[in-house]
């Protein structure tokens, strides 16, 4: 009786997640295979293909805009992941101690995280506008640090210094949340044993919050490498110049020579890349 009360079950469970597997697959699995397939075509605008086997990826693997744009990704990737956590590090150990209008402040440092993109990128367009700007008006005309009004925006490589600070200014809330609910965690014994042993603040701090903070810091770091490799959205509206690989898969796929299959061997790569990354957070961090 039990077998067979078993067997219901299962074949109850089947059912009920069937639905939710067969919109992954329609919604994930099928895009990506199918990319996989147009990569090694020929793709024309008319919808022609014709096979070329590996050809997309050694034409990929010879052009210069490419590893330029692997070069961005990287500067990219580097200046937002260690930005977002160092600020939100200091922010998430600034709001875990006791003072006036704590809860006030909380909320506050969170509007960057929930205020729409596109709303904010048009205000930091403002910002960096180099005839009506606030950053050039504070630079040339109140401070006098130079007398030419810079294009950061327009230039690509001071854009790509504004896109590392709008996303930092932007995502770090994310990451002050995670470490926030890690030190609300941390018993206060522990520095006060510290504190007993002559560990200054900046003791306390290396021996007693980083050790507790390992697991959450390996996730943080992981996770904003993960979705800034994707990150597409933030960087194209803000400056389209600046040529990360999504910015430079959406070229090659939409704008000027369009080449949807190099722009599917990319995804490619950049989908292995991806993979290898989760398999990492998933080994190495949760210890699945």
């Amino acid at each position: 009786m039990s077998s067979l009360l078993k067997k219901s079950e299962a074949k109850l469970g089947l059912k009920l997640v069937a639905p939710a597997v067969g919109i992954i697959a329609l919604l994930v699995i099928y895009p990506i295979a199918f990319n996989v397939y147009l990569s090694f075509f020929d793709v024309q605008l008319n919808g022609q293909k014709t096979f070329v086997g590996f050809e997309n990826y050694s034409n990929l693997l010879c052009n210069p805009r490419y590893y330029h744009s692997v070069g961005v990704s990287v500067v990219y990737l580097i200046g937002t992941v260690a930005g977002t956590t160092i600020l939100g590090l200091a922010a998430a150990i600034l709001m875990n101690q006791d003072f006036r209008l704590r809860n006030l402040a909380r909320g506050l440092i969170l509007l960057p995280y929930f205020a729409p993109v596109i709303s904010v990128v048009f205000g930091w367009q403002f910002i960096f506008d180099p005839v009506n700007g606030i950053y050039n008006h504070m630079v040339v005309d109140v401070l006098g640090l130079t007398d030419t009004r810079d294009n950061l925006i327009g230039n690509p490589d001071s854009a790509l210094f504004v896109v590392i600070v709008f996303d930092i200014w932007k995502h770090f809330p994310i990451a002050y949340l995670l470490f926030l609910a890690k030190l609300q965690s941390v018993p206060k014994d522990l520095y006060e044993a510290a504190a007993i042993d002559g560990q200054n603040a900046w003791g306390r701090f290396w021996h007693v919050t980083l050790p507790e903070l390992r697991f959450v810091i390996a996730t943080v770091v992981l996770l904003r490498v993960i979705w800034n490799l994707n990150r597409f959205e933030d960087v194209y509206l803000l400056a389209p110049n600046v040529e990360t690989l999504p910015i430079f898969t959406y070229y090659q796929a939409f704008a000027g020579l369009v080449d949807q299959g190099i722009a599917a061997a990319i995804s490619v790569i950049q989908l292995l890349v991806l993979v290898g990354l989760i398999w990492l957070y998933v080994r190495k961090v949760l210890k699945w």
